[in-house]
């Protein structure tokens, strides 16, 4: 019963964490929309689209693999301090590359380009986000230390936004918040590494590297995942207008915090299914879950437009019937997150997860070019093939679960060894 005990702690503690991201900005969307331009706003949603890029980058799947690693040396306290160690000096080699990476791309794109101090202020925000070692506390299963840190993060940055930020003027302002919450968080992270009696060390830059390659088959998981949310914004970008990406960026940013809330329930059972591959365990968290969710789905449907006129007022109620078409992702997207890590990951079929998202990402192109050759490059058109893919991306998942279900244990849910 304690393991049983200790997943129900560290998934109520990420689903805080989770509601948390879905509440903060939610609190200041509204407050955004309405005393910015949608224009502004727009580039706002845009340079936040490629910042998540440049985030994937630089994580490169140590949330996953890295906290794989501590949960394997979390006993023997040098062999951690090096995982720790050896984890940022990867991580900052990351930070560096991905640096050149956005230089690259703000000359290329015009709405960087125009807005490029904007853009890099806010990329200060992702290397700074190396030291804040969030593999280090989910592998040691404390996740209480992510959600106080992100909670005070970002209620810092709120509350400093709706003091000063006034108009288009203030534009500079919003990332200069966040450098400054972020660091409060840094700080508070390396507090608690302190308390803990851990010092990282460095092996060296050949074992950073090696890290990063074993992480890669994470890296491309994550990163086509995010390609399925934020390429649809950048190609709006430069096919269409900044308005329609803050139309468009207004419905994914709803989508991503309900999809948000998913992740803390992935993510808890993600240590415990490593050790047990309790299948048992992940059927019993479908059964309750997706009845919510199909509930959620439906709830989302009819009250589209008040939440939209809540969250964008009346300039952003064009954009209900796209966020309605999107409502698909919502339902196929929990099962989507249940079947990856914590079912084929748990089973050491990374390559079949990332295989997955590989595939559907692939297809989600494909069709988001075929909008733009045919010249039907709408918001709506795009809402459908987003939908499409994440079916497609559950039905491949599912295969693969049907596949290799013999290699989990079946033994009930909730009896440890």
């Amino acid at each position: 019963m304690i393991k049983q005990k200790n997943v129900v702690k560290n998934t109520g503690m990420l689903l805080a964490l989770n509601i948390a991201k879905m509440f903060f900005p939610f609190v200041t969307l509204p407050y955004l929309t309405r005393v910015l331009s949608v224009d502004t706003y727009g580039t706002v949603a845009y340079v936040k689209t490629v910042m998540s890029y440049m985030q994937i980058l630089v994580d490169f799947g140590f949330v996953l693999s890295a906290t794989k690693d501590v949960i394997q040396a979390k006993h023997n306290k040098d062999e951690l301090e090096h995982v720790i160690g050896d984890t940022i000096v990867g991580k900052m080699l990351l930070g560096i590359g991905a640096l050149l990476v956005l230089l690259v791309l703000i000359a290329a794109l015009p709405i960087l380009r125009n807005n490029a101090l904007y853009t890099l202020l806010s990329y200060v925000v992702v290397f700074e986000s190396i030291f804040l070692l969030e593999f280090l506390f989910r592998g040691l299963e404390i996740m209480h230390v992510i959600t106080i840190r992100f909670i005070v993060m970002k209620t810092l940055s709120t509350l400093l936004t709706f003091a000063l930020v006034k108009s288009d003027a203030d534009l500079l302002l919003i990332p200069l918040f966040d450098i400054l919450s972020s660091l409060v968080a840094v700080l508070m992270a390396v507090y608690e590494v302190w308390k803990l009696g851990l010092r990282p060390k460095f092996t060296g830059i050949q074992k950073a590297v090696r890290t990063i390659r074993q992480s890669m088959v994470y890296f491309f998981s994550n990163a086509a995942s995010t390609s399925f949310n934020a390429l649809s914004t950048l190609i709006i970008g430069v096919q269409i207008s900044q308005a329609q990406v803050a139309y468009w960026s207004v419905c994914m940013q709803v989508i991503n915090a309900i999809q948000a809330c998913y992740t803390p329930i992935a993510d808890g059972v993600y240590p415990e299914m490593i050790k047990s591959r309790n299948l048992a365990l992940i059927r019993k968290i479908v059964k309750i879950f997706l009845p919510l969710v199909a509930v959620g789905c439906c709830l989302a449907y009819v009250f589209a437009g008040l939440g939209m006129y809540i969250l964008g007022g009346e300039e952003y109620l064009v954009a209900v019937p796209v966020f309605r078409t999107l409502i698909p992702v919502l339902f196929f997207g929990f099962l989507s997150v249940m079947f990856g890590w914590p079912v084929l990951g748990s089973i050491g079929k990374e390559r079949e997860a990332t295989f997955s998202t590989v595939c559907s990402v692939v297809l989600h192109i494909a069709l988001l070019v075929l909008l733009i050759v045919t010249d039907t490059f709408t918001l709506i058109n795009i809402a459908i093939v987003r939908s499409v893919t994440e079916m497609v991306f559950f039905g491949i998942r599912f295969f693969f679960f049907r596949k290799y279900r013999n290699l989990f244990e079946t033994k009930n849910a909730g009896v440890t060894n």
